[in-house]
């Protein structure tokens, strides 16, 4: 019989709902964000149902944290699960305020992982506590959707596409208060997710479906890698790097990559921040040999670990950065002339040069406030590439 292993959530569903078919099993850490990526009609959201227990399959298997919810002889109903479900239009009582929405759910448990005040603070929910959710905007009725999963305690959050149904400018507005939840509540989250980009902002953890099965699993900068991704259009490879310093003479910030120092254009940002940092396989070209004389400030060794022809014209190399014991994931996409006429191949150690690399979200709130003064955050030289920590 198959066990639960603390520290993971455990999925394995298999069989079909409705006549479509489902062969979904991965494993992913009980804590941050697993995004489940993959186009409409992949079975994403039956598979979150199977972990809410709102639909079922006779053969599947699921473990939380050590928990068993559903195998051979085990099936927890969703109301003995401690999990939240946020849907992608919330279901909220128009004939209560949201504050009464709020203590509603807030009196069903006991506060063991946010209380009442803090979900206010945390979602900035004050300004419409008196409110009816029929007069709150799209985003705002969001936010109370997520206000009360969370004062429900749940030891999971199941997040079904919650901005699907959001403009731009409402998925802005809330996307904050999701990357605040990931960063301040020790709650585990799988966010059902159809736009990249959203999940390269917070996700932590990629699971990729296609026609009901599971194809990658993983951290998300590997599963980025993976070639399924890296034949994309808009290839490319997230990274957490942690803010070491400034260049003031050049308006530079100094971030550390494990064994590596990279240099990006921008404001101060605090020492000790954690910063995002998305590289577009575009934005990523390759040398034989290390250029003595270079407008590239970030080059670095690296290992061609394979390539995945494109079309006619172009190739994307899947890299390891050779910045310290494990080589960090990078694409590159080149023409595929300077492919044949560097003689690249697989294995080949080459120098990767990288012409760009982008926060995911605005880093206002990892500016420097204005009673710091930029002299008195570390100042480094621009005159280094690669230099060890």
């Amino acid at each position: 019989m198959r066990e639960a292993k603390p520290g993971y959530i455990e999925v394995a569903f298999n069989g079909a709902i409705a006549g479509i078919p489902l062969d979904a099993q991965f494993s992913a850490p009980a804590k941050g964000v697993t995004a489940v990526f993959g186009p409409p009609g992949c079975g994403k959201t039956t598979v979150a149902r199977c972990i809410a227990g709102i639909q079922r399959l006779p053969s599947g298997f699921c473990g939380v944290d050590g928990e068993i919810w559903q195998d051979e002889t085990t099936f927890r109903p969703p109301h003995l699960r401690p999990v939240a479900y946020v849907f992608q239009r919330p279901i909220l009582f128009s004939h209560l305020s949201v504050k009464r929405t709020l203590l509603y759910n807030a009196s069903k448990s006991r506060a063991t992982l946010i209380d009442f005040d803090g979900v206010v603070k945390l979602l900035d929910l004050a300004p419409l506590l008196d409110r009816s959710p029929s007069h709150l905007s799209g985003a705002e009725r969001q936010r109370l959707a997520l206000g009360s999963a969370l004062l429900a305690q749940p030891r999971l959050l199941l997040l079904d596409d919650p901005l699907i149904v959001l403009d731009r400018a409402a998925k802005c507005a809330i996307l904050p208060f999701l990357e605040r939840m990931r960063e301040e509540l020790t709650l585990p989250m799988i966010y059902i997710c159809h736009d990249m980009a959203d999940i390269e902002r917070f996700a932590d953890y990629l699971v990729i479906m296609k026609h009901g099965n599971v194809t990658a699993a993983g951290p998300l900068h590997v599963v980025q890698s993976d070639r399924a991704l890296a034949a994309r259009d808009e290839a490319a490879v997230c990274v957490d790097t942690v803010v070491g310093g400034y260049d003031g003479r050049y308006g530079l910030i100094i971030v550390r990559l494990r064994g590596a120092r990279l240099l990006i254009p921008g404001p101060p940002l605090r020492p000790g921040a954690r910063l995002r940092l998305r590289v577009a396989a575009t934005d990523v070209s390759i040398a034989r040999d290390a250029p003595r004389a270079s407008s590239f400030l970030n080059v670095f060794p690296a290992r061609i670990k394979a390539f995945v022809p494109l079309d006619e014209a172009e190739i994307t190399l899947i890299l390891a950065l050779e910045t310290g014991r494990a080589g960090v994931p990078l694409l590159a996409r080149i023409t595929r002339r300077s492919f044949d006429e560097l003689g690249l191949s697989n294995g080949m150690d080459v120098f990767a040069e990288v012409a760009r690399a982008l926060p995911v979200s605005p880093p206002e709130r990892l500016l420097i406030t204005p009673a710091t003064p930029v002299g008195d955050i570390p100042q480094k030289s621009a005159n280094m590439r690669n230099e060890p920590n």
